[in-house]
């Protein structure tokens, strides 16, 4: 192994990778080995169905930083942002089903919420980052928001940050207990348990991606890897708020109180199978021969809630219920129809309804920083699977 620039360690030896690839899709392959090779990644594992079937199930490089224990294709890892795709999921398989109405108030479900201004707020707002409620305004401690009951209450009473509905601003930490809190309401289950009753188990992954880790699961968690510093970037009091109040790090990931909590926002657990199959109900109604979508159900997800620059973010943002639609951004083709969203440190979770293709990608080395750095390896990924369905038509 040998230094590089930015921290980075290039192998010399080339990472074996694992799995089924279709012949036609391995220039994703290639770029999974590349990221491998350019000593991005230590162990990671990505997925790509199309029409709910998967056409790529790859993993490669090693489970931790002793580089002795190999990553499996079950192997689960924190991908910290892109749960809240899963956890907006949730909430578009219960639209579909009549339980929810997005264009309903959310204290239909959730009396309480109407306090201080926000009676009007609606459901779509809290999946559209347009609610004003973009974090907890008091001072707030990781141990809080482990409290659901403690930390939905506090979200309850307090006032919008701004006119909801106006705009996007980020919702970084929250948006799982808001969404997660109008679903336990609904269903009579938290977030996490009707992801894995409703939704994972019926596609046969039940044991692929959680929210709200348990305990059986954790010999299968591989533990984030820090691979750059850590960057605080002071944008606004918004972006303060919204992403550091609290603010989990790496080293937070690796507690067992984070991982069995259900942090809808950012402590997702999964592989990249389990990513690829969850997105497959959005890309194509389902999976592995199980529907749980109807088609005019998936395409809500592309009713546009914003566009312009997110007040949290302070970037260019447009994003839909519960996903962004900027799938440009990550490789694809401007006129492709995308839902998509990345997490801190690079995983990925990808929709493309019109070629009806999901792609999940989780890496146990998180690199963090200024987009479009911080998902090179994502991007790569994307790319890839557009130049496999070229030739596949």
């Amino acid at each position: 192994m040998t230094a590089t620039t930015e921290g980075i360690v290039r192998s010399q030896i080339e990472t074996e990778i694992h799995g089924v690839c279709r012949p036609e899709f391995e220039p994703v392959r290639a770029a999974f080995a590349r990221n491998f090779y350019l000593g991005a990644d230590i162990g990671a594992s990505v997925a790509v169905f199309v029409d709910g079937e998967p056409v790529v199930d790859l993993c490669g490089g090693y489970f931790d930083a002793t580089y002795t224990r190999p990553f499996e294709r079950d192997t689960l890892v924190q991908g910290f942002s892109s749960t809240k795709t899963i956890t907006a999921l949730c909430a578009l398989i219960l639209a579909d089903r009549g339980e929810i109405d997005l264009d309903a108030r959310v204290s239909k479900y959730w009396p309480e919420f109407a306090a201080e201004g926000k009676g009007d707020v609606m459901v779509r707002q809290l999946l559209g980052h347009t609610s004003g409620v973009a974090g907890w305004t008091d001072p707030t401690t990781l141990l809080d928001i482990y409290d659901r009951e403690k930390s939905t209450a506090a979200l309850a009473r307090q006032a919008p940050w701004w006119k909801p509905g106006r705009t996007s601003g980020y919702h970084g930490i929250n948006q799982g207990h808001l969404v997660g809190e109008v679903i336990r309401r609904v269903t009579g289950k938290t977030l996490g348990k009707f992801l894995t009753e409703d939704v994972a188990t019926p596609l046969g992954v039940g044991r692929e991606y959680y929210i709200g880790t348990p305990a059986e699961a954790d010999p299968r968690v591989a533990l984030l890897i820090k691979g750059r510093p850590y960057d605080r970037p002071m944008m606004s009091s918004r972006f303060d708020r919204s992403l550091w109040n609290p603010h989990p790090n790496v080293e937070d990931t690796w507690t067992v109180e984070f991982r069995r909590a259900e942090i809808g926002a950012v402590n997702g657990h999964g592989s990249a199978r389990g990513i690829a199959t969850l997105q497959s109900v959005l890309a194509s109604g389902g999976a592995n021969g199980k529907r749980l979508m109807s088609d005019a159900g998936r395409l809500r997800v592309l009713e546009q809630q914003s566009d312009g620059i997110d007040l949290v973010l302070g970037i260019e943002a447009r994003w839909g219920m519960g996903y962004s639609l900027l799938g440009n951004l990550f490789g694809a083709p401007p006129s492709a129809r995308t839902a998509l969203w990345g997490g801190n440190g690079g995983s990925l979770a990808f929709v493309d309804l019109d070629t009806r293709m999901s792609i999940g990608y989780v890496p146990n080395r998180w690199l963090g920083g200024a987009f479009p750095i911080s998902m090179e390896r994502s991007i790569a990924i994307v790319r890839a699977a557009y130049e496999s369905l070229a030739v596949t038509v």
